[in-house]
Formats: C-alpha cells, structure tokens, sequence
C-alpha cells in the first residue's frame, strides 16, 4: 500500500474537489443552456395553460352547448345513450361529446396561434 505525505494526499483532494465543482457547474451550464435553446419553460407554462383551457371548454360544452343539443334531440339526454350487443356496450353519445370539446378546443388554439402568428408577423414587418 503507498502511503502519500499528508501534503500530497491534501492537494490531491483539492484537485479532485474542484474538478468536481467544475462538472457541476458545466452541467448547470449545460442544462441552462439545454432549457435556452428548447424553451422548456415556455413549453411547461404552454402545457398547464393547455390543460386549464381543456378543464374551461370542456365545462363550456357540458355545462351550455349540451343542454342546447339535449332540447333539440329527443329523448334528452343523449350522452348517456348506450348501444349493447351482448357484453359490448357502444356509448355514441359519450364519444360525440367528447368529439364536439376536440372540435371546440381545436377551433379555439387555431384561433389563438392565428392571432399570435398575425402580430408576430406584424412585428416584424
């Protein structure tokens, strides 16, 4: 076994320990500089917003389109309108509500990049 002076072996150390800092701080660079470049926050805050927006259309929907569509169809309530064919259970209604919140949500971020799109085009004219 080598045993080193205490002087080497403390110099050692302090070699290793900054070597360590310095990757450290080159992966926070890095990562910095990863979030920079992809715009992950802008991409996170894009996706909770996505998300409330989805929670408001689809009470938007189900709360004051639905009861509109549910007088003009008779029978009322046609989400709940189950189609069995012997264990199968088909739910039309159910998939066409969730249809109409996809059509409503799709309208409303192609409205919302149109507009966004227009004045960024605008600014740099």
């Amino acid at each position: 076994m080598d045993i080193k002076k205490p002087e080497v072996a403390e110099k050692e150390l302090k070699s290793g320990v900054m070597n360590l800092s310095k990757g450290a701080q080159g992966f926070s660079e890095e990562f910095m500089e990863f979030l920079k470049k992809y715009q992950v926050i802008g991409l996170a805050v894009a996706f909770v917003i996505g998300s409330a927006a989805s929670t408001l259309v689809t009470a938007l929907v189900k709360d004051i389109i639905m009861p509109f569509v549910g007088v003009l169809i008779p029978g009322g309530d046609w989400q709940s309108t189950v189609f069995q064919i012997g264990p199968v259970k088909f739910m039309p209604g159910d998939f066409a509500g969730a249809l109409i919140n996809f059509i409503i949500i799709a309208l409303v971020i192609f409205l919302l990049v149109k507009y966004i799109m227009k004045g960024d085009v605008s600014n740099k004219v």
